[in-house]
């Protein structure tokens, strides 16, 4: 019974963490370019733990974002799904990659994020977009080693 739990206090902890980094105050271009803390650390616990309802849990966790950040609600909640679907189908190639090829996994994952955010954005309230929000998922790819080493830390 321990064993089924641990996986979701894991979630628990990564998620309540991935919430403080997202509303540390910045400055605009640091703000924009932040990674996309949430996401980071939700493909890591997609990838290292296996649960049934990762996509449900995407959506509570999206809804989550969007209350904290003042989105539309379910903005955020839809990219993360779908970026989360990208993980889930590459899973095992993710698993099983170097780390540069990972980078290219969370580049790609980022990207999908920031594409379903900007679509819903920009279909709601126009075309005033911050263009440093472009840099979020060479910020993500890029600093994912270092997110990856720190939970493989924690998970232990």
């Amino acid at each position: 019974m321990n064993s089924q739990r641990r996986p979701y206090i894991f979630l628990i902890k990564i998620t309540f963490f991935a919430l403080i980094l997202s509303v540390i105050p910045l400055n605009n271009l640091l703000l924009g370019a932040s990674a996309f803390w949430l996401l980071l650390l939700y493909i890591y616990w997609i990838v290292y733990f296996s649960t049934k309802v990762k996509f449900f849990i995407a959506l509570i966790l999206g809804i989550l974002v969007d209350i904290l950040h003042g989105d539309i609600l379910g903005q955020n909640a839809l990219a993360l799904i779908f970026s989360s679907l990208f993980i889930s189908n590459i899973k095992q190639s993710f698993f099983l990659s170097n780390l540069s090829t990972q980078q290219v996994y969370v580049f790609i994952s980022s990207s999908i994020y920031l594409a379903f955010f900007l679509l819903i954005f920009v279909l709601t309230q126009g075309f005033i977009i911050n263009y440093y929000l472009f840099l979020a998922p060479f910020t993500s790819a890029f600093i994912w080693p270092i997110v990856q080493f720190l939970l493989s830390k924690c998970k232990a």
